[in-house]
């Protein structure tokens, strides 16, 4: 983005070096620097001072303007200033009744899209009543076992009027189609239903490790959604490609970018060998970022990733469509960044998480609450992560004018040196086959596993300051923090429901549809979704659904790589 003349260059260069001599130098020998070298997180260097002899190509091939290819400045043309991103705060503990009634409060403080978070048992295919799911019901999400469930759960909520994101992967089939049950019993089309199902389930094997499936049938598993979804749920987006996981795990920004959007070229190319055209699927998938508080690296690593998907899409895969290229992203802030000692100041962490998230052109946002560190988010915890994004959407003016940042020197060279050590990355894992390959071989594994590991070193070291950690630590320091507890009744409740929706049920319909299942997934070639949607309508549970596929593709161990 230089577009500079070679006289014009010259003359920079010479001021420069005039400055360096006649006001830096002097001013160093009597006030020197706090630290000898200053670098992001991520460990990438950061000068004293940049100017635009840092910066690299043109303006029209690493910026342009938003709404255009390669979309460094947002993928639409207004915008914040047409409309604000989703205000999606991440909810769900104990029972239906509990989330419903937490949701409710949600949208009534002004968040103005749902996020659903479901319990252990239910993302790992346990049932409730299952030996290994009794401690853990309701415990970090709601339980969500039945169709019946999900009613609850939506009770006084129009489904055909509001975006719903559910953060679930080796059971996403079962929970969309528990979505569109209750929006079919209540007389609505599924082709009007917006939301986001996850259905990441590479980063489960990299980062998260709630899998259930060996690696290829549960890449089966996820294209299938994404394929059915394309047909039957147009306005759904049928995978959220997860870097949030990956960065709470330990890895650091670079790493954050290349693998996630090495899970996308895996899930693009899978689902192409499927016979469907990129432009029918692409525009719908989605992507989510952590934001963490360094707010510069933050920002342009999101204008990064945004850049780096545009070309993946349009050179690697041929997508025509520009929507095909756009990188659409939720973004939550750190929850690894938030600490138990002094929790109160996570609020400042989290606004400038958030902050980053804004000027690094989110479609939508999840504030994490200052108490997220001690206990599931209180009722008064929650309402004020709310209010943070509010507050910079109407206070701040960072939502006025599009893409804030751009044009910063600073921003510009920390966003091509991101893009270039994360394409870096990528190409290592593209000469191993893929992602799905790199994971077999364990490479981001370990590479997450370093990350981590180099960052806690820092931060034990007091090289990475964490305010009331390391430095400004007071042991005193009384708070006014109420630690939320779910219910420990929520397990009966669960559990007297689950055997009353088995005692109603038709007997044969509900042993039809998993023999039905059974045999589908026998098969290579058939599309799980309408047998799984047609066991859900019969009554079948999460966990006998997953038990039924556990029966013919077995259960993943993970093999050690240490």
């Amino acid at each position: 983005m230089r577009d500079l003349d070679l006289d014009t260059e010259e003359k920079i260069k010479e001021s420069y070096q005039q400055w360096e001599e006649k006001v830096l130098k002097p001013w160093l020998s009597k006030r020197p620097e706090r630290k000898q070298s200053f670098s992001t997180p991520s460990g990438i260097e950061v000068k004293r001072l940049y100017t635009p002899l840092d910066l690299k190509g043109s303006y029209a091939e690493k910026i342009g303007f938003p709404g255009e290819y390669p979309f460094t400045r947002g993928i639409y043309p207004t915008m914040y200033r047409g409309r604000l991103w989703t205000i999606r705060q991440y909810a769900g503990f104990g029972s239906a009744e509990d989330t419903n009634e937490r949701f409710r409060k949600l949208l009534q403080a002004g968040q103005t899209g749902l996020s659903m978070a479901f319990d252990l048992p239910t993302q790992l295919g346990l049932d409730p009543d299952h030996i290994l799911a009794f401690t853990e019901v309701g415990v970090v999400g709601v339980s969500m076992f039945h169709w019946k469930e999900m009613d609850i759960v939506m009770s006084g909520i129009p489904l055909d009027k509001v975006t719903t994101s559910m953060t679930i992967n080796a059971t996403a089939i079962e929970l969309l189609s528990m979505y569109v049950a209750t929006a079919e019993a209540r007389g609505i089309d599924k082709k009007v239903l917006d939301g986001t199902v996850q259905n990441d389930i590479l980063k489960e094997y990299i980062a998260r490790k709630n899998f259930i499936y060996p690696p290829e049938p549960s890449m089966r598993y996820a294209i299938d959604l994404i394929e059915y979804s394309a047909k039957n749920i147009p306005k759904w987006y049928p995978i959220s490609i997860s870097g949030y996981h990956i960065r709470e795990a330990g890895a650091d920004a670079i790493l954050e970018v290349a693998f996630t959007l090495a899970d996308g070229i895996e899930y693009v190319r899978k689902t192409m060998e499927r016979g469907i055209p990129v432009d029918e699927f692409a525009p719908k998938l989605s992507f989510f970022f952590a934001g963490y508080t360094n707010i510069f690296e933050e920002v342009a690593k999101f204008r990064a990733a945004r850049r780096m998907w545009a070309k993946i899409m349009k050179e690697w895969f041929g997508a025509k469509k520009p929507e095909s290229m756009m990188l659409r992203f939720h973004t939550q802030t750190g929850g690894a960044e938030l600490t138990a000692q002094q929790p109160e100041i996570n609020i400042i962490r989290t606004t400038l998480q958030a902050l980053a998230a804004v000027l690094g052109g989110t479609q939508s946002l999840h504030v994490n609450s200052y108490d997220e560190a001690l206990a599931l988010p209180s009722e008064k915890a929650a309402k004020i992560a709310i209010r943070v994004q509010q507050i910079i959407a109407y206070e701040s003016g960072a939502a006025d004018t599009i893409d804030p940042l751009a044009g910063s020197y600073y921003i510009e060279a920390l966003t091509d040196e991101i893009e270039e050590k994360a394409w870096k990355i990528i190409e290592k894992i593209e000469s191993m086959g893929g992602m799905m390959k790199a994971i077999e071989k364990g490479y981001p594994q370990a590479e997450i596993a370093e990350s981590a590991y180099r960052i806690q070193k820092k931060i034990e070291s007091g090289e990475m300051v964490k305010v009331g950690v390391n430095m400004f630590y007071e042991p005193d320091w009384i708070g006014t923090t109420e630690v939320f507890r779910v219910n420990p009744e929520v397990r009966n409740r669960v559990l007297e429901r689950l055997k009353k929706y088995r005692s109603e049920r038709d007997e044969i319909k509900w042993r039809d549809s998993l023999n039905m299942l059974r045999k589908a997934a026998e098969k290579e070639n058939e599309n799980l979704f309408p047998y799984i949607l047609n066991a859900i309508k019969a009554g079948a549970t999460v966990g006998e659904i997953s038990g039924t596929l556990r029966e013919i593709w077995g259960e993943y161990r993970e093999p050690s790589i240490f």
